[in-house]
């Protein structure tokens, strides 16, 4: 079919027109049809235009993937507003630092998750922010909000007119999402995406990932996620796919989910792949259906790859990986189906056309290949920058457009690139760079680790040391001097931590990676007692 533009409700307007009665979104018990879809986000558009929103007017919404997660955000896009996404996993302090500094206009809210009444949080949010003036509530409203549900319900013909010229008044280059980076370093910032490039990022990943109208695609990361918005949920509408919809990643339950609707596609960060394979569902689920395997945020330990290595060659599905970031939209790096097991577990890819890519050092001159720089890029999907904040963009994005990532890694003779790790992460030992990626991927070897993170902590002799923090598998037994002798056989003596500290849990930012920030707090604390 013929791209319809770059507008992603245009992309569900068109699937409407061509399979009307086939199923695009699912939800609990809730069927949603593409045309039912188009319906909905008139209608949310529709009512969004009665609320006063206007265009680059910010319509946030505070809940987990379901079905008005879509429908809000493609009518969003429609009026010209920008859409936001918040976790009410997030603490009242996180949000309240994200409002004030984006501003909504209109806020969506759960009543209840995960058996917790956010009404209180979205009370105090409503009084301390008057920006908020309208808040409609998904599920049983209260002081001063209204149900969602009845407010999108209703048809509002004296606004087609309205509808059908805001929209042809958005251009391409128009703002339409916001997302706010993870706050690994310092506070998060705004990325701002326009309709232009979160589709241009979203097409390749289309053709990337082999998506087509019979993918059937789980997505339960968050909506304050680029995983969610774009790399899964855009590409899957503009692929004209099936979504099944979660609110939460429960392990056991996604795999009952893969067999009952038959998913074809199934991409996660590799924890949630990790802990799939030790819930005792695992062992009795069919996942012939699935014809991708994705992953992505970290890197995946081999026990993980060859698990999914023996499925696939029972059933002819491909595993693929990559590397992106909220800036870029999502991925920017792609493995082949045809690659190697060697070169999914040490890479994440190389470059997909036509977006460009070169490995810099610190005065940002391109290196070789096989040498360790910061890698930057540029194309169509870059971010418009950070939301009032142009100190922080300029600092990233230089005058040709190249986009400065602050991730470390080398590019070899393939054009795979090898991720050693954030530039604020590299310590020095004894006078020697040290990745901590290298470190954490040799540790993910043991097939007792679910996940690690290591630290570069101040010493007396050496400069820097590691400190391992390492989160072993549910019931495994994970020693010390074990994971020791793993890295002394794969590294030089320098770069293998000095302390391990093996837990049932770590800290973990949204978007599934460790929270180094809470380490660094720790081990602060600890050096302190010491």
């Amino acid at each position: 079919m013929t791209a319809p533009g770059m507008q992603a409700w245009r992309y569900a307007e068109q699937w409407a027109e061509a399979k009307p009665s086939s199923e695009v979104l699912a939800f609990g018990d809730e069927r949603v049809t593409w045309h039912d879809l188009r319906g909905r986000v008139d209608r949310t558009a529709k009512a969004l235009l009665e609320a006063g929103v206007e265009p680059g007017d910010r319509v946030a919404m505070l809940a987990m993937a379901r079905c008005e997660f879509l429908t809000t955000f493609l009518a969003a896009g429609k009026i010209g507003a920008v859409w936001l996404g918040l976790s009410p996993k997030s603490a009242l302090a996180e949000l309240r630092y994200i409002l004030d500094d984006a501003r909504p206009r209109v806020l969506v809210a759960l009543r209840d998750y995960l058996g917790a009444d956010l009404s209180g949080t979205v009370a105090t949010l409503m009084a301390e922010f008057p920006c908020l003036e309208r808040v409609l509530v998904l599920g049983e409203p209260f002081a001063g909000t209204e149900r969602f549900g009845e407010i999108v319900a209703a048809e509002r013909g004296e606004l087609d007119e309205l509808l059908a010229r805001r929209a042809a008044e958005v251009a391409d280059d128009d703002l339409a999402l916001l997302l706010y980076t993870s706050g690994s370093t310092g506070k998060p910032k705004g990325v701002l995406h326009t309709h232009r490039s979160m589709h241009e990022n979203a097409k390749v990943e289309v053709e990337k990932f082999l998506l087509d109208q019979a993918s059937r695609i789980l997505l339960h990361f968050p909506i304050n996620h680029v995983a969610a918005v774009v790399e899964i949920g855009l590409a899957g509408i503009m692929a004209g796919s099936f979504l099944l919809l979660a609110d939460r990643f429960d392990p056991a339950e996604s795999l009952r989910a893969v067999e009952r609707e038959r998913l074809t596609f199934l991409g996660q960060i590799p924890a949630m792949f990790l802990l799939q394979f030790s819930d005792p569902q695992f062992a009795k689920t069919d996942l012939s259906s699935i014809r991708q395997f994705v992953w992505a945020g970290a890197a995946a330990p081999k026990p993980m790859v060859d698990i999914l290595a023996g499925i696939c060659a029972r059933t002819g599905a491909i595993m693929l990986t990559g590397y992106g970031s909220t800036e870029t939209g999502g991925f920017v790096t792609y493995t082949d189906p045809t690659d190697s097991e060697d070169v999914l577990l040490t890479t994440a890819g190389r470059i997909a056309e036509p977006f460009e890519l070169a490995i810099v050092d610190e005065r940002r001159r391109e290196l070789p290949d096989g040498s360790i720089g910061e890698i930057a890029v540029r194309g169509p999907f870059l971010m418009k920058g950070y939301l009032g904040n142009p100190e922080a963009t300029g600092a990233v994005i230089d005058g040709d457009g190249w986009f400065y990532t602050s991730d470390l890694a080398l590019r070899d003779a393939d054009g795979c690139i090898h991720i050693a790790g954030r530039t604020s992460e590299m310590y020095k030992s004894g006078g020697e760079n040290v990745y901590p990626r290298e470190i954490e991927d040799a540790i993910a070897m043991h097939e007792g680790v679910l996940l690690s993170a290591v630290i570069g902590v101040p010493d007396d002799v050496y400069q820097e040391v590691g400190w391992a923090f390492v989160m072993a598998k549910p019931d495994a037994v994970v020693g010390e001097d074990e994971l020791r002798e793993l890295c002394r056989s794969r590294m030089a003596n320098f770069k293998v931590p000095k302390r391990f500290f093996i837990r049932t849990a770590l800290a973990l930012l949204p978007n599934g990676k460790v929270d180094k920030t809470a380490l660094r707090e720790e081990v602060a604390a600890t050096r302190r007692a010491e």
